[in-house]
């Protein structure tokens, strides 16, 4: 009978690399081992899998997205320690609170990779209804067509003269089409001098920077034009697109996008482990990383991915901190329209600041709360030292806030491409409400992963991937 029942036993796999005592992490062997279920982490193993590579992706938390999660009501109060949800919030199914809130743009690099991989089969989307800029005190909202311009009150009669002449050139200007550039060599040309060319004012180049190009900071004004009228055509054409704003937002919150990108690794052979957390990353006597060990358990891979916070202190540096505030509502936002969705943008020299600040609202119509509920968030960079002394400016906005959810995060960057140890670490997310510098990100990820560039040549207005 012994022999029989030690005849029935699985037979568990064994490597000649795998030291006495320990078993094989999953399968063992893979060509990636991806620690963290975030968006660029879900991003890089499923576009791997479609290449062919073995993929094991490993996450300390028991849900998909790490630090860019959507969660329900109970799982917010309880990660951020604040007892049982009042009864009044509605039921606990109704919501999925973003921890980063970020809006997509709807031409820009990441819709392209959605669709380059498919995974826009697996979510839908919703237009944001509309977008603001602060000025002197007051919300304005970013035109939306040429008479929202003639009408806005964002610039004077002759300003918004000069505005429109500034935007037919920008739509009309092709880097390659010399005809289109009105002798203005925009590689030479710095973004100030450009903006001075048109006469426009300061308060105007300010809300085109920092509310279309979505510049974080003024560094770009001394810098050629070229790089910050293209970000200006992305929205302008992105505008276009849907007409109220140029941002997109998938339905049930921005967990979906990774689940999305996880479920392509998954079908191409991909395995996946949650609410599972290692103790070190494995370096070999030359310092190249080699696998990941979890208690009596290793895995053994030619390339460690992962987000900043699963890798050593000496393979990171830190390059700020971020401030994020989740409120509750039981209002829309005044001087939105009782918009259903927004994003407003405090430009950091309006509030006496040198970083942006960034408010997201979304609510009931985007299927991420309760009915008669909006979840606001604010977020930025801490300059002041004081967290709600850096907020405030967005909070004031916000009027009679029914629960708010504090969280100060250091983030961090890699101190090295990874080509030499293999350790291929992204960048943390950032304070912005949008996705266009963490795409860019995620874009040199994978080619220092892969060697190789992201074909990006897909149209954004494209109904069908690549794949």
């Amino acid at each position: 009978m012994a022999d029989a029942a030690s005849e029935q036993e699985p037979t568990k796999t064994s490597f000649e690399w795998l030291p006495e005592g320990m078993e094989p992490l999953a399968d063992g062997e893979y060509d990636a081992i991806i620690l963290g279920t975030g968006l660029k982490e879900c991003v890089i193993s499923g576009l791997l899998s479609v290449k062919g590579k073995r993929v094991l992706q490993i996450d300390r938390n028991g849900y998909y997205g790490a630090d860019g999660a959507s969660l329900n009501l109970s799982t917010l109060f309880e990660k951020f320690r604040a007892g049982e949800p009042p009864s009044n919030l509605g039921s606990n199914r109704d919501y999925n609170v973003d921890l980063i809130p970020k809006f997509i743009m709807a031409t820009g690099n990441l819709t392209k990779m959605l669709l380059h991989t498919k995974v826009t089969k697996y979510l839908d989307f919703k237009s944001i209804a509309c977008s603001y800029v602060y000025k002197a005190g007051k919300i304005h909202k970013v035109p939306a067509t040429p008479q929202e311009a003639l009408s806005s009150g964002l610039m004077g009669l002759f300003e918004k003269r000069r505005f429109r002449n500034f935007l037919i050139f920008i739509d009309a200007y092709k880097l390659e089409d010399a005809s289109t550039h009105q002798g203005r060599d925009l590689t030479k040309m710095t973004m100030r001098e450009l903006y001075t060319d048109f006469g426009l004012q300061p308060d105007t180049n300010e809300f085109i920077s920092h509310a279309m190009c979505l510049e974080l900071d003024e560094s770009h004004m001394d810098s050629p034009a070229v790089s910050t009228v293209q970000k200006l055509q992305t929205y302008c054409y992105s505008l276009k697109r849907y007409g109220t704003s140029p941002y997109i937002y998938p339905l049930y919150g921005l967990g979906g996008l990774p689940e999305g990108f996880s479920r392509i690794c998954a079908i191409h052979g991909g395995t996946f482990m949650l609410n599972q957390d290692i103790d070190e990353i494995l370096f070999d006597e030359q310092g190249v990383a080699y696998g990941v060990k979890a208690g009596n358990q290793m895995a053994k891979a030619a390339l460690i991915i992962g987000d900043p916070s699963y890798f050593p202190q000496e393979k990171i540096e830190p390059t700020g901190v971020v401030v994020r505030c989740i409120c509750l509502l039981d209002h829309p936002i005044e001087n939105t329209n009782n918009a259903e969705s927004a994003q407003i943008i405090i430009p950091g020299p309006q509030v006496g600041r040198v970083n942006d600040i960034f408010v997201c609202c979304v609510s009931h119509g985007l299927n991420v709360s309760a009915d008669g509920v909006y979840v606001a968030i604010v977020s930025t960079i801490l300059e002041k030292g004081d967290p709600d002394e850096d907020i405030m400016p967005g909070l004031k906005l916000l009027g009679r806030i029914q629960q708010r959810f504090m969280s100060v995060t250091n983030t961090y960057k890699p101190v090295a491409d990874g080509l030499q140890d293999k350790c291929f670490i992204s960048t943390s997310l950032d304070a912005t409400s949008h996705f266009e510098t963490d795409v860019d990100d995620m874009m040199q990820l994978y080619k220092r992963v892969t060697g190789e560039e992201l074909d990006m040549n897909i149209n954004a207005d494209s109904v069908e991937g690549d794949y």
